[in-house]
């Protein structure tokens, strides 16, 4: 598996973004909605700590081919 096939996880303490680059589309959604997080310019583009969790879930919620996801960490930790 190349390394861009990779699935990706960022994490700011309370919640865990999941990229998996294979299933994004490019639709430009996130960095267009949340630049201070998503920012394909930057290595890594992802820079979790650049917004409120709550900012980042309604963002990542929005991804249209589900290449970004997220779960919180606490629901983790009780599994």
């Amino acid at each position: 598996m190349s390394e861009d096939q990779t699935t990706k996880h960022y994490t700011n303490g309370e919640i865990t973004i999941v990229w998996q680059p294979q299933l994004c589309k490019h639709a430009t959604k996130c960095w267009k909605g949340l630049p201070t997080v998503f920012d394909y310019q930057k290595r890594p583009w992802i820079t979790i700590d650049g917004a409120e969790s709550a900012a980042i879930i309604n963002q990542v919620t929005q991804c249209p081919s589900g290449a970004l996801s997220f779960f919180k960490n606490a629901e983790a930790d009780q599994q």
